[in-house]
């Protein structure tokens, strides 16, 4: 992956808007002492940069925004696993758009892009490990997550069209091709 300047600093400011979107702009749900559900739009930039920039930039933007996000707010001990749940966010959507999906811009290839990131991470990877290192209960934290998520998907599907083919953040030329611009 080349990384050039303006790539970097469209990575950075994806970074600082998760961070801010995740720690500061969201709602935590708390289940027997532990964080079990947020409620916020901080996935959206990691996801971005998975789909607009490639997989790998998504996957850095997610575990960069994880590891400044708890040196900066930490909320109990360090547990690489929700690093790597973060890396996984931005990369698999990536990979399903770019490689998988073949860069297709429309609605539903975001869609299925976000719907099969989010299924790993969210619904399957966050509660298992929540489980594994709570000890919660599964079906206490999948409830939520089943219901939460899909709402979700949508919203973060229609928002990253609506951005990138609006350029409301302006996006490098050679990222993406996108067939309304």
């Amino acid at each position: 992956m080349k990384i050039s300047t303006k790539k970097l600093v469209y990575m950075s400011f994806l970074i600082a808007l998760s961070i801010i979107l995740t720690r500061i702009f969201s709602i935590r749900i708390p289940i027997y002492g532990v964080e079990g559900f947020r409620i916020g739009f901080g996935g959206l930039p990691t996801i971005f940069a998975g789909i607009i920039f490639g997989p790998a930039a998504g996957g850095i933007v997610g575990a960069v925004a994880d590891l400044l996000g708890y040196w900066v707010f930490p909320m109990g001990g360090y547990m690489p696993h929700f690093t790597l749940t973060a890396f996984l966010t931005g990369f698999i959507p990536g990979l399903m758009f770019h490689y998988i999906l073949n860069n297709k811009w429309n609605y539903w290839t975001l869609l299925i892009s976000i719907v099969v990131g989010q299924t790993i991470t969210s619904i399957i990877l966050v509660p298992v490990f929540l489980n594994v290192l709570f000890d919660l209960h599964l079906i206490t934290i999948l409830i939520p997550r089943v219901i939460g998520e899909p709402i979700y998907m949508f919203i973060y599907a229609y928002l990253i069209k609506v951005i990138a083919e609006y350029n409301i953040i302006k996006i490098p030329e050679n990222s993406l091709n996108l067939k309304k611009l």
